[in-house]
């Protein structure tokens, strides 16, 4: 069983560590309004280090707004080692030709260059490794059959969980569910992430810590 735990909003967008730290370059949103229309984009995420990896790439619309993010942070397009977007949805997966060096990780769609697609098996269960021993991607699926999370180990604040949209935002039952593809799925993958994770940070909200009560089990029971 998933361990007692609570949640709490973490209050920060950078967690600094070595090999990689992590920080918030935009905090995704969405916010409905009138006729049944929502006005949303997704959160980017950048972890520094060996392997400079993006995670989201933001809607279309943000393009410049997102050169202007990675400037204002002394970072360069040249510099992005890596890109995932957690699945492919318009506010989560656009300008990724800004980053034509890089290797992309689109839900289980992994490429290289000039349409080199390479093997994994994320459809299969297994993670992806960024890095090994230190940032891997997940299968999360139930949001989108192929959605990932990025699972950064060791960070200042412990096991880091870059989410996408398996979380909308903390405390996000009312959420979460109406956007599903698969609700009994993705409620699998909520339960397996909160087992892993110290901190999320998920697709349109700030991030959270995630507290376990005392005596309860560790971090690495994914539950069943």
């Amino acid at each position: 069983m998933t361990p007692p735990l609570r949640t709490v909003p973490l209050g920060l967008s950078l967690i600094p560590s070595t090999p990689y730290s992590v920080l918030v370059l935009q905090e995704g949103y969405s916010r409905a309004l009138p006729a049944n229309t929502t006005w949303a984009d997704g959160t980017v995420t950048r972890l520094r280090g060996p392997r400079f990896t993006l995670v989201g790439s933001g809607g279309p619309w943000g393009r410049q707004w997102l050169l202007g993010l990675l400037a204002a942070h002394g970072m360069a397009q040249g510099d992005v080692s890596h890109v995932v977007c957690t699945h492919g949805h318009s506010d989560h997966a656009d300008n990724l030709n800004l980053f034509p060096g890089a290797t992309l990780l689109v839900g289980f769609h992994l490429s290289r260059g000039e349409g080199l697609y390479l093997p994994h098996n994320l459809g299969g269960g297994a993670p992806y490794p960024i890095n090994q021993g230190h940032m891997e991607v997940l299968p999360t699926p139930g949001h989108m059959a192929a959605h990932t999370s990025v699972l950064v180990r060791a960070t200042a604040l412990g096991t880091v969980l870059v989410a996408g949209d398996l979380f909308e935002q903390e405390q996000d039952e009312a959420a979460w569910q109406a956007l599903s593809e698969d609700p009994a799925q993705q409620e699998w993958s909520h339960r397996r992430a909160l087992a892993l994770a110290d901190v999320v940070i998920p697709g349109h909200g700030p991030p959270f810590r995630v507290l376990r009560a005392e005596g309860s089990p560790g971090r690495g029971q994914t539950g069943g």
